[in-house]
């Protein structure tokens, strides 16, 4: 394992701490969108198929263990427990995301290593990923105002994902395999760079997805929240950010 990999673990592991911190702390997900953490929680299960099958080593298995349980965790509160989820801002969280899941069903049946259930699986998880976080960025966007964990929680998140490019960039250049691993599975990692679904304002108040899926990368779904997220660091005020 390379510094990029160990480093993209421990910020999404970070990031999912942060958000069950909130929730605990404070018993309210203000903020959080329930339909993002439903589509994580979709991509671990789906992802993690073999936790009882493939053992590769401790580390794998716990890490699995972790981010398959804290998902559900989190679903689990914001749907049942009695205080938190009457916290739940179901009229701003409104994203379909239900298109989201479709798209990467078709996807993964299109573009996959082998049209086999797990490897169908995996590539339905590395698609629906790279797109989980729109119905969170929308809501943050709706809400402007941006409570401190929350926000924490969406930067570890896109920290993951940074690291885990500059892992895939190392991996290709050091380790042979991987490279013509990579180039099997180049379908997948496009993806993850060319995932953002462009989306369009009916109203002021309603989003839908139109029937394409545009070609801006998957960090850029980040940038703009990175950008005011260093300005409210560098001016150590409160982040908001724009309608």
């Amino acid at each position: 394992m390379n510094a990029f990999r160990f480093l993209g673990d421990m910020t999404h592991l970070f990031s999912v701490l942060v958000l069950l911190l909130k929730i605990y702390a404070t018993k309210s997900c203000s903020g959080v969108s329930r339909k993002t953490q439903e589509l994580y929680m979709l991509v671990f299960v789906a992802r993690y198929m073999d936790l009882f099958t493939d053992y590769i080593s401790l580390y794998n298995s716990v890490m699995k263990v972790v981010f398959i349980t804290s998902s559900a965790a989190i679903v689990w509160c914001m749907r049942r427990h009695p205080q938190v989820r009457r916290t739940y801002d179901k009229d701003q969280d409104t994203f379909r995301h239900v298109v989201l899941v479709a798209a990467a069903f078709v996807l993964a049946l299109l573009f996959n290593e082998r049209f086999t259930f797990r490897e169908i699986c995996w590539a339905f998880s590395i698609y629906l990923e790279a797109v989980a976080i729109l119905p969170q960025l929308v809501l943050l966007q709706r809400s402007r105002n941006v409570d401190n964990l929350t926000g924490q929680y969406v930067f570890f998140l896109g920290a993951y994902r940074a690291f885990y490019i500059l892992n895939w960039i190392y991996r290709y250049f050091t380790e042979g395999h991987h490279s013509r691993w990579i180039r099997k599975r180049l379908p997948l990692v496009c993806f993850c760079f060319i995932s953002n679904i462009l989306y369009m304002k009916r109203s002021s108040d309603d989003l839908f997805l139109p029937a394409w899926i545009a070609g801006l990368v998957q960090t850029a779904l980040y940038a703009d929240f990175f950008y005011y997220y260093f300005l409210s660091w560098k001016n150590n005020v409160k982040l908001e950010l724009p309608a």
